[in-house]
């Protein structure tokens, strides 16, 4: 919606080295980097961390990254033709793999990236898209590398959302052997403005959180197709830079850079191990030789601001190596879920709610069914993550039949049990309700009424006190970071991996779900008893059943297709 705001001057906000009251004689490490942007973009009750003044929707950044004389290569629609149940993609061997081929390539981003509507509102019309993101701003960008796929050049490809089409940015100029074995990588990167525009400096955050959406939606849609997914190690930010282009200045030369998140790995083959672990071919051979098409369309020719601190942040959490950590798989049962809706249904249709019905209680049932399907198992879309879980919901339960209104906690690690009672305030309750499942580790804190409470903490949010539940992701923060500075980001690509997890549990239960980024921090450790940095909160989400305003016009996805 167009305000009708003035732009100002662009301005200069401060930076971590150069803030009043945070200022160092010398950069200090990447882990103090980190440490340091965290804190200052927390909101607390009597300050938002620091964001825009004024914002002019009219002049809001081109949600669509265009690669301008890039060939360009249509996709095909075939969503409604897949008969996928969302309860198979759970289980494994239940969905026969599709060969790889453009129109299953298209289904996958069809299904992750591609857009699920249009939405009209008077003069206002705006797309939504599979992979949810804050705000509805999309800093995420989808690229393609392709080796010996029927039809497709091998080479590297942008994915344009708005037209649900390939852009061709590099072909390969590598001479390899007959008959190679088809080859799919997925690279994400991350437009930093198109958060900072709305939201200022703790955009990152945001940034990070929409990757683990990103990663959760491609998760899901390859499991429609019976493949799955693996997120390459063994690669750093400089490697996956230099393969997807987004280190080639001359063709971002005026325009919003990108930055390199991470890669991932298509096989098709279910019962194959991962035929890429590291730098090797093809991810080195694609680039030999290569022929790049394209420049980087402007998003925004007047920002308005600068915030320094995201770039020093981005720069202090860049990793020379992916590397997943062994861990011990816990044994549990079978998971719950009998949906049988199409996945293809269920994801098209996933929205964020913008009101529930605060009257409506949650079937206990589905309530715990909806815990079971947090818990990390080897199946999607947990099984695309290689490391232990490091994020604990601590739910405000509101109304869920049997369960008595109150603050309780999800582990979702075992071993994370000790410390977190150890930091947590100790009169709590740590009592298990008798109904509740015995392999899922789920304790009631403290009983009472909190639906003020989660409203205060949630930035004043009626949501967060409408809904049958709202919860906070306790991240286990200070170790994980000490040990890697750069888990910073894996952190929040857990937290957004959970949040997909949540969104489609709540279509499947016939409810809805909605991320929240803005929350007190602080206040709301302050209530769990936390202190220092062992634990951190990154990620808020309610869910309910929603209320819908019938005056929004919702339109097909792709119109001039159809």
């Amino acid at each position: 919606m167009d305000i009708g705001i003035r732009r100002k001057p662009a301005l200069m906000h401060g930076s971590l080295l150069h803030d009043k009251g945070k200022a160092t004689a010398s950069a200090p490490g990447d882990l103090q980097q980190v440490l340091a942007y965290h804190e200052r973009t927390k909101h607390r009750l009597k300050r938002y961390a620091a964001g825009p003044e004024t914002l002019d929707w009219s002049s809001q950044p081109d949600p669509v990254r265009r690669f301008a004389g890039a060939p360009s290569i249509s996709l095909p629609l075939s969503a409604d033709r897949l008969t996928t149940p969302y309860y198979a993609m759970h289980q494994a061997g239940a969905v026969p793999p599709q060969p790889l081929s453009l129109e299953s390539i298209g289904l996958l981003l069809e299904l992750s990236l591609g857009l699920s509507a249009w939405k009209e509102y008077g003069p206002d019309r705006w797309a939504l898209r599979c992979n949810p993101s804050s705000g509805n701003l999309h800093p995420t960008e989808g690229y393609l590398i392709c080796r010996a796929i029927p039809t497709l050049e091998d080479g590297v490809y942008h994915y344009l959302s708005r037209d649900h089409a390939l852009e061709q940015r590099c072909r390969s100029g590598v001479q390899i052997r007959p008959d190679p074995p088809a080859r799919l990588l997925i690279g994400l990167s991350s437009i930093h403005w198109r958060e900072a525009w709305k939201y200022g400096e703790r955009a990152f955050r945001y940034c990070q959180l929409d990757i683990g959406h990103a990663l959760g939606a491609l998760r899901y849609a390859a499991a429609a197709l019976g493949w799955r997914l693996h997120l390459v190690e063994g690669v750093s930010w400089q490697q996956i830079a230099r393969q997807l282009g987004l280190d080639r200045r001359e063709d971002f030369s005026g325009a919003e850079p990108e930055e390199a998140e991470l890669l991932l790995e298509v096989i098709v083959d279910t019962g194959a191990e991962s035929v890429l672990s590291g730098p090797g071919e093809p991810v080195e051979a694609l680039s030999a030789n290569a022929v790049w098409n394209g420049r980087a369309n402007v998003l925004d020719p007047h920002p308005m601001y600068h915030w320094p601190v995201i770039d020093e942040v981005a720069e202090a959490t860049r990793t020379h190596e992916v590397k997943s950590e062994p861990s011990a798989v816990a044994a549990y049962p079978p998971r719950c879920c009998q949906s049988t809706e199409l996945a293809a249904t269920l994801i098209r249709q996933r929205r964020s709610a913008q009101r529930f019905d605060g009257r409506y209680e949650m079937k206990r049932h589905d309530f715990y069914c909806l815990l079971d399907a947090l818990l990390p198992r080897p199946v999607p879309p947990w099984d695309v993550w290689g490391f232990s879980p490091r994020l604990h919901p601590v739910m405000f339960v509101h109304r869920v039949e049997g369960l008595v209104p109150g603050l309780y906690i999800l582990l979702r690690r075992a071993a994370a049990g000790e410390s977190l009672r150890a930091a947590l305030h100790s009169n709590f309750n740590w009592s298990k309700p008798s109904d509740c499942p015995d392999h899922i580790t789920f304790f009631q804190l403290a009983a009472a009424g909190c639906g003020q409470l989660a409203k205060t903490i949630h930035c004043h949010q009626a949501i967060a006190a409408d809904s049958a539940f709202a919860l906070g992701m306790l991240a286990e923060y200070e170790d994980t970071l000490t040990a890697a500075p750069w888990r910073y980001r894996q952190l929040h690509w857990e937290a957004g991996l959970l949040g997909q997890a949540l969104y489609l549990e709540a279509e499947a239960l016939g409810l809805r779900g909605t991320g929240i980024g803005c929350y007190f921090d602080d206040t709301f450790h302050q209530l769990l008893g936390l202190s220092g940095r062992a634990f951190q909160s990154l990620y808020h989400f309610t869910l309910g059943y929603p209320l819908t305003d019938s005056r929004i016009l919702t339109l097909p996805p792709y119109p001039e297709r159809q």
